[in-house]
């Protein structure tokens, strides 16, 4: 979703591309806020990440917005589309078609089920159709269709 972005903004699709891939790799060991982002960001430093890179991914955690704000597009859209690919992997996963024929529409209906992938935010997916400047079904098709170009890849096609 990172890359399908960057390509709509002009913006470097390499680096983005990174940054989506990069930015929860330390969640499985750290994930409660604020070491979440933190402690993977040090490891990052470590390897000699870019800086944009850093900040971006730190950026999408709430508790480094006074420092790394959402003041740039490529922390905006990272944001944005965070919670939303992972809600719309949930939903792939209990269709027999994966993410084949998936729109905003049968999105929307599993939003409305509370119970459905419940340590989804669904105010953070509202929020991030808000900070890129979508309607939220727009959103959703743009990250549907991102996800759907690499459907093989993760393993939902």
């Amino acid at each position: 979703a990172m890359g399908c972005y960057a390509e709509r903004l002009g913006e470097d699709v390499e680096t983005w591309r990174v940054v989506g891939l990069l930015h929860d790799f330390d969640y499985e060991r750290w994930p409660q806020q604020p070491e979440h982002t933190r402690e993977g960001a040090k490891i990052l430093r470590e390897r000699g990440v870019d800086e944009e890179i850093i900040g971006a991914i730190l950026s999408h955690a709430e508790s480094n917005h006074a420092e790394y704000p959402l003041d740039r597009p490529i922390r905006k859209v990272l944001t944005a589309v965070d919670e939303l690919c992972g809600f719309i992997t949930a939903v792939a996963y209990v269709r027999p078609e994966r993410l084949t024929g998936m729109t905003p529409k049968s999105v929307r209906k599993k939003l409305k089920q509370p119970s459905f992938a419940a340590a989804v935010s669904r105010e953070d997916i509202a929020r991030g159709a808000e900070l890129v400047g979508l309607d939220l079904d727009q959103h959703m098709s743009n990250v549907i269709a991102a996800m759907q170009r690499v459907s093989k890849e993760l393993g939902l096609a």
